[in-house]
Formats: structure tokens, C-alpha cells, sequence
């Protein structure tokens, strides 16, 4: 089992917290495509021996390519790798990109899954995190998918300064009256290099809240899993039967290669990264090579890896599978970091093996994680 990334770079306009690697310049857009058609050609070898079961159009902003374009790309993932006869195939898009009549067309290809960025139905947050839609393409867009589309996912912000806990909640509301059967949710952070770091650090806006963050972290849960909802990772809620395939086969460890500049990839004991240039990339996938670098993990990043991934997760971490993937001493070690997360009840101990955060721990696990990392 394995999965497919294909980074689409190209975005409308640069959201100011977003620091993916995207350009707002269509200009090589054709050749771009070609180019991530070559080198899916050229990796088929890296799969050659599994079944592919999701292909992920991320980015930047996939939804900016035409109907041809991205199934130039689906035919090239089919011609070369053995996809199972049901794959999840998403494309992320934004709702300016979606009238009718692009659902439609989407619609009418192997796409199944669309991850659609809302973010928020309040133009005020909209502005501020210059998006290139308004709230009412948002309510649009998702009423008209509905139509086309049986699994869809919606992305919205929260921690935004200025968001009472009356409009996250009003955001939520909006996502449960359209019965959208998935939802991903992430806290505003301010990554460096970005225009909300210039703005937070020139004092355009006020730094995002944490305990503000931690109180719509809080809302959400209790509405969502009101309603139906699973809490199966960190940032991510869906009803049964919706969960992400394709995210979850990443926290699981699966094997999967990313297409496209700035896409990573992993075969378990290796990652590999594309160079974060679109002329570099190309030039060098005009000569059939590679633009990539490897590093080969080791037997500790592999441990950390699965301890931060699986404890995001409801599936939690396994007691068993660190003993019998990394041996009785990185065992011993996490049995030792472990038990003071167990008297702070951020961490529970299930059956003897199974290592899940609390609700108390779930929005601490990333600091609760590296606290449980092995570092020589």
C-alpha cells in the first residue's frame, strides 16, 4: 500500500501565514505540468512493487490547473504505477476556483475527494489572512459541490486575532448545516518569513493567543464530536467511512512518494525532498533527472517520527510495535519518559500497550512528543 503526492506550485495571490512553496506566477504552468508528468515517469521504479491506494493534488493551489492538466496527471499516475481499483484521489481547492460549471467538469473524472480551504465565512478573517474568496463563495461553493461530490473536506483557521469564540463557533455551525463529512482545523501560527510574521512583529496585529487557541480547540472538539463527528487526529475530525486515506497512510507509516518541487517522500528508512525552485526543478526534469536529495533515517528518527505521528492519532502508539521496530531499549526509554505524562493525565496507558493523549494532552502532544524523543 503506498501513496502518491503531487504538489501543484501555484497559487493566485500569497496568503499571509502561509509558508508552502508556491508562486503566484502562472507563466510556466504548462511546462510545470509536463514536467510532474516526467517525473512520475521516472520514479515508477520506487513503487514498482506496491499498490497505490491515494493520489493527493496538494499545494499551492491545485485547483488553478484546467480539466486537461490535471488529468494529464491522473493518466500518467495510471500508466506507470499499479492503482488499486478504488483509490481515494483528492484535489485540494479554494472556493474562488469552483463555479458550477469546474464541480461539474471534476466531477467527471477520477477526482473523488475534494479538500476545499474555506478557512473562515467572515470576510474580516478572510482579508486578514489574504484570501483570494469571500464568505459568500465559501457557503456557494460548498452548497454546489454538495451536488457533485459525496466526500468532501472543509479546512477552516482558528486562533485568529480578533475571533470571538461566538464566530468560531458560527464557522463550525456553518460546516454542520451543509453536512460536510470531514473537517480539518488548524490553530493560526506565524511561521517566519511570512507576511503575518512582518505584521505581528511590526505590531500590524496582535500575536495569536494560545489560551485563545486552546478555547476554540476546545469548542471544536465538544461540537464535532457532538455531532457524530471522529477525533482521529489531531487537526483532523470525520464521520465515519471519511476519514483522510491518504493522511491516515501517512501516519501509519506508509510508503509514499511526493511529486513536484518542494514535495518529500519516504520508503521507510529514507526521505527524500524536491529542491524548492520552479525553474531548478524544471531545467533539471528537461535533462531526466532528479531534482531531489536523500537522507537515510536513523533507527532514532525513525522513533521519533512514530512516536509524534501515532500520538496524534487515535490509534495512538504501541508499546509492542516501538520493542519489536526499535528494540527493548528505545522501549525501556519511552516506558521511562512515559510515566509522568500518565501521572499528569495528559497521557493514558489502554490495555497494557496502547499509549493515546487525554483530552486533557491532545492539544499538547506536539510539546508531550518531544519530550518523549531520543536525542543522542
Amino acid at each position: 500500500m503506498a501513496s502518491i503526492y503531487i504538489h501543484i506550485p501555484f497559487c493566485k495571490q500569497a496568503c499571509h501565514y502561509c509558508d508552502f512553496h508556491f508562486s503566484t506566477s502562472a507563466n510556466y504552468q504548462s511546462d510545470m505540468v509536463l514536467a510532474l508528468a516526467k517525473e512520475l515517469e521516472l520514479r515508477k521504479q520506487e513503487l514498482v512493487n506496491e499498490n497505490v491506494t491515494t493520489i493527493y493534488f496538494g499545494g499551492g493551489t491545485p485547483s488553478v490547473l484546467d480539466i486537461e492538466q490535471i488529468q494529464v496527471l491522473i493518466d500518467s499516475v495510471y500508466e506507470n504505477y499499479k492503482v488499486s481499483k478504488q483509490p481515494e484521489i483528492t484535489l485540494e481547492a479554494n472556493p474562488d476556483d469552483l463555479s458550477e460549471a469546474k464541480i461539474k467538469a471534476l466531477a467527471n473524472t477520477p477526482i473523488n475527494r475534494l479538500s476545499i480551504g474555506v478557512q473562515s465565512f467572515f470576510d474580516e478573517d478572510l482579508q486578514l489572512m489574504n484570501r483570494a474568496h469571500n464568505s459568500g463563495e465559501a457557503q456557494k461553493c460548498l452548497q454546489l459541490a454538495k451536488e457533485y461530490f459525496e466526500n468532501i473536506t472543509v479546512d477552516l483557521i482558528y486562533g485568529v486575532p480578533g475571533m470571538s469564540v461566538e464566530r468560531w463557533e458560527e464557522n463550525i455551525n456553518r460546516v454542520l448545516s451543509l453536512d460536510i463529512p470531514h473537517v480539518s482545523c488548524y490553530a493560526l501560527t506565524v511561521e517566519e518569513k511570512t507576511a503575518l510574521a512582518s505584521f505581528v512583529n511590526n505590531g500590524k496585529i496582535p500575536a495569536p493567543d494560545e489560551q485563545l487557541a486552546l478555547l476554540h480547540f476546545e469548542v471544536l472538539v465538544e461540537r464535532l464530536t457532538q455531532r457524530g463527528f471522529v477525533h482521529y487526529e489531531l487537526s483532523n475530525f470525520g464521520k465515519e467511512g471519511y476519514f483522510s486515506e491518504n493522511n491516515t497512510n501517512y501516519w501509519k507509516g506508509e510508503k509514499y512518494i511526493g511529486i513536484g518541487p518542494s514535495a518529500h517522500s519516504f520508503d521507510g528508512q529514507c526521505r527524500s525532498w524536491n529542491v524548492s525552485n520552479n525553474q531548478k526543478y524544471l531545467k533539471e526534469l528537461s535533462n531526466n533527472e532528479l531534482p531531489s536529495e536523500k537522507e537515510v533515517l536513523s533507527i532514532e528518527d525513525r522513533y521519533n517520527e512514530y512516536v509524534m505521528t501515532g500520538l496524534r492519532t487515535q490509534w495512538g502508539v504501541s508499546l509492542g510495535k516501538i520493542e519489536q521496530k526499535f528494540g527493548k531499549e528505545y522501549l525501556a526509554y519511552f516506558t521511562r519518559q512515559l510515566q509522568k505524562h500518565l501521572d499528569q493525565k495528559t497521557l493514558e496507558l489502554i490495555d497494557d500497550d496502547q499509549v493515546k493523549a487525554t483530552q486533557k494532552g491532545k492539544f499538547l502532544t506536539d510539546g508531550i512528543s518531544s519530550d518523549l524523543f531520543k536525542v543522542n
